[in-house]
């Protein structure tokens, strides 16, 4: 039995192996489990590897038969943490109560008909015919779920059964697309995953099968516009589509039509990533992670703002303002923190008689480690988000931090460099890991090639 520090370290390896290597350990673990096998921790194994498979270009996953039971509803799973539910968007823990109450009370004679037929067809090569099973499956489940979430006292059960809310909700969205199955596998045929643009032809295919289900199944209408977002590997092309349907070009009058979940959905994605951002407590933070957050919020800001045309009074526009706001209000703050926590370990001050001299370098009292690492943390955070920082309004900010850090560190390399040339091997000795701690910052902030002339400067002054 793993103890708990061993199991965090096995998921942590799983999840940064290489995707091509995951992937042929996926496969290896589904193999298992088809056949029933005891070999590996399945759960345990694939919910570890589930970083680095979705790094993979290329999906080349094994079918199971849960993996294609929900297949027509792929692309609304998320494993993001939640509160509430959301139109559009289902979570990846629904899914086992979701297929245990199939197989266990809903419908376990024909859950289990499936997986006996899936499996055969997969262990014998016969992806087609699993598939085929599929699609029965699909239609079989969609129907009696439907039946047993359209009463309320119907769905009583089901809420017993799934002991969750949420995931009624969920099965409730899993049901509709199921039913649309065969309209889904349509677009997801037209666009695989990380497709790199939605051109005008591939527009016009969706906007048939849009048409198609108004007629006959109006409710997962909205869905076209949403499975296609999450195709792309530029999402918000997605509102291409209601741009077309709703032939409006502002988002006060595509948000008002069943079109907008999609624009929704991206809102709710900017929203997510400005409260991780606001959600940051200086000095302990990963920067790494911070500058992921702040990224994919600038690019999704204005990348809707440059499809739509959005209004300040809009639903749309009255989000992504305010949250704008928060972003630019939070890393304007971080901004004020980065000059004192990287001049925390450039210390200077005046010399000569009553501080009338150039400033140079202290070096009486050696570094702390943990200013060091703060500082070179704050040094990372400024040079990633300086292309950013216009985007999230606050680049005054970022521009000031960075002019009076840039101003600084030049005038502490001049001063401790004359210390690392000093004649006095005490004063050398004393210098040598200022001069490193302001070598590693000169290769954040300026560049690579000075910091390797300051190195070589100083093993010639040795």
């Amino acid at each position: 039995m793993l103890t708990p520090e061993k199991l965090k370290l096995l998921q942590a390896f799983l999840g940064n192996l290489p995707p091509p290597m995951a992937q042929r350990l996926a496969r290896a673990v589904e193999w298992d489990r088809l056949n029933d096998g005891n070999l590996f921790p399945h759960d345990l194994i694939m919910e570890s590897l589930r970083p680095a498979l979705r790094q993979a270009s290329r999906p080349d996953r094994m079918p199971s038969p849960q993996r294609l039971f929900c297949e027509p509803f792929e692309d609304l799973l998320s494993a993001s943490p939640r509160q509430e539910k959301h139109k559009g968007r289902i979570a990846r823990a629904s899914v086992p109560p979701v297929w245990d109450w199939l197989s266990e009370s809903l419908i376990p004679d024909e859950t289990r008909t499936y997986v006996r037929a899936v499996t055969s067809a997969v262990l014998h090569y016969d992806v087609y015919g699993a598939r085929g099973y599929a699609r029965e499956f699909w239609d079989t489940a969609s129907k009696a779920m439907r039946e047993a979430l359209c009463h309320e006292a119907s769905r009583e059960a089901a809420r017993l059964a799934l002991q969750d809310n949420l995931a009624v909700a969920d099965a409730v969205e899993m049901a509709l697309l199921l039913s649309a199955s065969a309209f889904v596998a349509q677009i997801q045929e037209k666009l695989p995953r990380a497709a790199p643009t939605l051109s005008e032809d591939l527009i016009w295919e969706l906007r048939e099968i849009y048409d198609s289900l108004v007629e006959t199944l109006p409710d997962a209408a909205p869905y076209v516009a949403v499975i296609a977002m999450n195709r792309l590997a530029k999402p918000w092309e997605a509102l291409k589509l209601p741009l077309m349907i709703a032939r409006k070009t502002q988002d006060t009058m595509i948000s008002s039509t069943d079109m907008g979940l999609a624009g929704d959905l991206l809102l709710l994605d900017i929203a997510d990533h400005a409260h991780a951002i606001c959600a940051v407590h200086p000095p302990a933070f990963d920067v790494d992670e911070l500058l992921r957050h702040l990224g994919r919020f600038t690019e999704l800001s204005s990348a809707i703002v440059k499809e739509v045309e959005i209004r300040r009074d809009g639903r749309w526009g009255q989000h992504l303002f305010r949250d704008r706001a928060l972003v630019g209000e939070a890393m304007g703050e971080m901004m004020k923190l980065v000059p004192r926590e990287i001049l925390a370990v450039l210390p200077m001050h005046r010399s000569g008689a009553y501080g009338s001299g150039p400033r140079v370098p202290v070096t009486a009292r050696p570094l702390e480690p943990e200013k060091i690492e703060r500082a070179i943390r704050y040094a990372k955070l400024l040079v990633g988000c300086r292309h950013l920082a216009a985007a999230a309004s606050f680049q005054a900010a970022c521009q000031n931090a960075f002019d009076d850090v840039l101003g600084a560190l030049a005038a502490f390399n001049d001063g401790i460099e004359h210390e690392i040339r000093s004649t006095s091997e005490e004063v050398r000795i004393r210098a040598e890991p200022f001069h490193a701690v302001a070598v590693e910052l000169t290769a954040i902030l300026f560049s690579q090639q000075e910091a390797e002339h300051m190195r070589r400067r100083a093993a010639i002054a040795a």
